[in-house]
């Protein structure tokens, strides 16, 4: 990887484009200003893997889960570009092989929460999403017990549907059943054959109406 310049101005999103390539770290666009952060510790990854290939398998047919995307919140100059942890879209606009999604694109946006992140997630990219558009938001606290906090959009602004630990169900976006507690433990897929006395992590019925 070349060495990067620091910007001194706000960033295009062309000139986000070509920043130099670097998976060892996060990169985001707030309002053109360049944010970078650590990679997650490994807990945060392992919850993280296993809620979306959970939300993967379950999703109904023409939905697909995405991990660690990056999303256009704002296009319009400064703009805002956002790595959210998990987010679920349409299985054709993947499938589009888009350059770049954006949010018009996102159904459910979800963040798992780091030592550092409360404050943006559950302020800063919360408010974003809402203004974006995004439908549905969910935020998993795995400081101790994973604790789920589910939002809906309602006249443009987040109303909380569900915050607490334990089985988590809902009917936005999807009518859904988790486990939180599983999360954080390797639950057999059941396509690979269930071990007996282990649950699915995440059931799905049916796609939203």
């Amino acid at each position: 990887m070349s060495v990067m310049t620091w910007p001194d101005h706000l960033l295009t999103l062309a000139e986000f484009d070509e920043l130099p390539e670097d998976n060892s770290r996060r990169y985001e666009l707030q309002e053109g200003v360049l944010q970078v952060t650590p990679k997650a510790a490994g807990f945060h990854q392992f919850v993280l893997t296993r809620l979306s290939a959970a939300l993967d398998r379950a999703l109904p047919e023409g939905w697909a889960a995405i991990s660690e995307p990056e999303v256009v919140i704002a296009e319009t100059f400064p703009p805002t570009v956002r790595v959210p942890d998990v987010i679920v879209v349409s299985l054709d606009r993947v499938l589009e092989r888009p350059a770049k999604l954006h949010a018009q694109d996102v159904v459910l946006a979800v963040e798992v929460l780091s030592p550092g992140s409360q404050r943006a997630d559950n302020i800063v990219k919360r408010a974003e999403y809402a203004e974006a558009g995004i439908p549905a938001y969910w935020s998993l606290d795995i400081r101790e017990r994973p604790t789920l906090s589910a939002q809906r959009l309602v006249d443009g602004v987040y109303k909380t549907d569900s915050d607490g630990p334990g089985v988590f169900m809902t009917e936005h976006p999807f009518d859904l059943r988790i486990d939180l507690d599983a999360l954080g433990t390797r639950v057999v897929p059941p396509e690979a054959g269930v071990i007996p006395g282990t649950v699915p992590v995440l059931s799905c019925a049916y796609p939203p109406g």
